[in-house]
């Protein structure tokens, strides 16, 4: 990754660390040539950053899904709400003018396609993908709808990638580390772990 591309990823409004973000981009750099990426949540482009960088590796592209109004923990008076992030017309979140800022600013709006919709919609539609980074809705319903739609998408030998993988309670929600267990009790295997990121690689 280049050093340009890695400042500007630390500099984007989002909840990874560089140190997680590098082992996103290696993931992505693995199984690139083999198909394109799949990334389920946008926000303001922060990972779309690193796997668009992978994709361009490859000459492949990341398809980054999204609604933009912002998940549960998102919103008014809660504790991930931005305000920055409210669209003054309509008070409703809308991260996607800051997404397209930020592929514009990276240089990857060749490589990253936005689409906005709901991920469980636009999987139904959806044929297969070399990766797949989940890192959506992180209440109950929404990671497990997640992990249900997208984790069949993975081609055979291809990765599948949770955020905010937690062992202990005390450092973070239960559904992410909920579908990394149920990955691995589907016959996914354990790939890389880094901080909170895991990498899982479909036989």
């Amino acid at each position: 990754m280049t050093p340009e591309l890695a400042a500007l990823a630390q500099k984007v409004k989002g909840f990874m660390p560089h140190d997680e973000g590098l082992a996103l981009y290696r993931a992505g750099c693995e199984v690139a040539a083999s198909g394109p990426l799949v990334e389920i949540g946008s926000y303001c482009g922060k990972s779309a950053v690193y796997l668009g960088a992978a994709a361009a590796t490859a000459r492949s592209v990341l398809f980054t899904i999204d609604h933009h109004r912002g998940s549960a923990e998102m919103q008014s008076g809660w504790e991930h709400h931005d305000a920055e992030l409210v669209d003054e017309r309509t008070g409703r979140m809308d991260s996607l003018p800051m997404l397209r800022e930020t592929l514009a600013a990276a240089g990857l709006e060749d490589s990253v396609i936005a689409i906005v919709g709901d991920s469980v919609t636009v999987a139904s539609y959806w044929g297969e993908a070399a990766l797949v980074f989940i890192d959506g809705g992180h209440g109950s319903e929404a990671a497990h709808a997640d992990y249900d739609a997208w984790s069949p998408k993975v081609i055979p030998g291809g990765l599948l990638a949770i955020h905010d993988v937690f062992v202990d309670p005390a450092d973070g929600g239960r559904p992410p580390y909920e579908i990394w267990l149920r990955a691995l009790e589907d016959g996914f295997t354990e790939h890389a772990a880094h901080g909170s990121l895991r990498v899982l690689r479909r036989p």
